[in-house]
């Protein structure tokens, strides 16, 4: 017979922040991957050549602010359960469970 896999309520608080911390050190690796990237591509740009990396500039752009959402997600989410409040009582009140 197998296990299920564990769900969120069958998880300990410390469990869930644990893993909140670390999927937020995970996003932290990818933006700063972005911001290094962002920064060779426009380190390698040269108008008078007409070379321009504008097009992923702007994406990774878009994947660090991403990331720094789902950063703050986290963030936000292990507050609350620091707090003690769980996703239904958020709803419940109205607000979105961030």
């Amino acid at each position: 017979m197998t296990q299920s896999p564990k769900t969120a309520e069958s998880e300990s608080p410390a469990e869930a922040i644990s893993r909140c911390e670390a999927e937020m050190a995970a996003f932290a690796v990818e933006r700063d991957a972005c911001v290094a990237k962002c920064r060779e591509l426009l380190a390698a740009e040269d108008p008078a050549k007409g070379v321009f990396h504008a097009a992923e500039i702007f994406r990774l752009q878009q994947d660090k602010l991403r990331l720094e959402v789902e950063m703050e997600f986290r963030r936000k989410k292990i507050n609350r359960i620091r707090l003690g409040i769980s996703e239904d009582d958020v709803t419940r009140a109205g607000g979105l469970a961030f």
